[in-house]
């Protein structure tokens, strides 16, 4: 029984670190146009991801039974598995890297099924069909949805004053935003329900053809809804802010397109990575959008770490899994759990040192350091090759404007807002 909890424990975290690392999916092109406020975006996101988790349980049913036998499931398989899922997990975020929680997920299981017993214990034509497949097509078809979508709207309001769209776009994306994070409910948490449910099994607590108990959806969707309510603002930094300079009818045409495809997969039971979805319709807002730039350099790195996901969590569970029979018995069991707390403590440390929160993750993009958020102090620097005064380390607002103004008009992109260098 000791076991079997901390297995059930072990998978809400990855729910939790689910919900917080796909947190801008639903709410970061929102958050960018400040459709929402940052702290209202994930509050909202989160309440709706936990109504979302209760629509459908297609998705859960593919995890527990379509990806690895279940007859060869143990806990210390499980439990590998999912450690596996979370350094990944953990190690994007800290980059700042959208990557695919789902697949996370699989990869880490399907490598620790391998340790233990190998390729016989994983379903091949599930993991081809199920996931390989929607893996490649969904950030395709968003993309060809979202362009098109973006494109029509475009045409649709050519001439028409930009305050005007953006009143009425930014209403426009908190409906299409809170849709995603809805849709996002009803795939992505049921996947903790199925790893739960497969640990049951194999704890002996249900029988084989068990369903999902109601205190297994009800944990896993408050697990997914304090994560996302926490913000994973690194990664809503980047698909806010990194990829496309992005407006209102484009947020929301991404927002869209991505409820539908969702949805549609959610209905049909395949375990989709949000992640790919939220990120292709992105990247199509920017190609169907006349005039508007894509950062396909920053694009390159995504697509580098979705090709790295699966392999990379499954090293992590075979190397879990190994670690359990070398030592062998509870003690490998609880060593395996200590390296999963070890690594998280050390992430989080590290993460502290360039913290990113709802007070910076709107800071304008810089194209030579990427994500990177600059320290808030008085200091000199340049904007649309005009110098900046210098301005003294301790400044009011009427002492820094006329500072400002001496210099002249300053010119360059993102000059709406405080020129960089300057104190906000």
């Amino acid at each position: 029984m000791l076991l079997l909890a901390l297995v059930v424990v072990t998978a809400l975290a990855f729910d939790f670190t689910n919900g917080f690392h796909d947190t801008g999916n639903a709410m970061a092109t929102s958050i960018a146009t400040r459709a929402l406020k940052p702290k209202t975006a994930v509050a909202l996101s989160a309440v709706l991801n936990l109504v979302g988790a209760f629509l459908s349980l297609a998705v859960a049913a593919t995890i527990a039974k379509g990806i690895v036998d279940a007859q060869v499931i143990t806990l210390p398989v499980v439990l590998a598995g999912l450690v596996g899922g979370i350094i990944w997990n953990l190690l994007t975020w800290l980059l700042g890297i959208p990557s695919s929680s789902s697949h996370a997920l699989v990869g880490g299981m399907v490598g620790a099924v391998l340790a233990a017993v190998g390729t016989s214990g994983v379903l091949w034509t599930g993991v081809v069909s199920k996931v390989l497949v929607p893996a490649l097509l969904a950030p395709l078809i968003a993309i060809a949805v979202a362009g098109l979508g973006t494109w029509c709207v475009a045409k649709l309001t050519r001439g028409v004053p930009q305050d005007l769209t953006n009143r009425g776009f930014r209403w426009g994306q908190i409906g299409s935003a809170s849709l995603v994070s809805l849709a996002h409910g009803t795939n992505d948490a049921q996947k903790s329900m199925g790893i739960i449910l497969l640990a049951l099994i194999a704890g002996g607590a249900v029988p084989a053809d068990a369903g999902v108990p109601l205190w297994v959806i009800l944990s896993c969707a408050i697990a997914m809804a304090l994560g996302t309510y926490l913000g994973g603002w690194r990664v809503i930094r980047t698909l806010g802010k990194g990829l496309v300079e992005i407006d209102t009818r484009q947020g929301m045409a991404a927002e869209t397109s991505s409820a539908a495809v969702i949805l549609l997969s959610s209905h049909f039971g395949f375990s989709l990575s949000t992640t790919h979805v939220a990120t292709g319709s992105v990247l199509g807002s920017g190609v169907g959008m006349p005039g508007a730039k894509v950062r396909w350099s920053v694009a390159g790195r995504m697509f580098v770490a979705w090709a790295l996901t699966l392999p990379a969590a499954g090293l992590v569970g075979a190397l879990c899994h190994w670690i359990e029979s070398a030592i062998g018995g509870t003690a490998g069991f609880l060593a395996v759990f200590g390296v999963l707390v070890i690594s998280s403590a050390a992430i989080w440390v590290v993460s502290r040192r360039k913290p990113v929160d709802h007070t910076n993750v709107n800071e304008e993009w810089d194209e030579a350091k990427g994500a990177d958020i600059e320290a808030v102090a008085a200091t000199t620097g340049e904007a649309g090759g005009e110098r900046i005064a210098p301005v003294p380390a301790v400044a009011t607002a009427s002492s820094v404007g006329p500072a400002i103004e001496s210099v002249g008009t300053i010119s360059g992109p993102g000059t709406d807002a405080a020129p960089k260098g300057d104190v906000r």
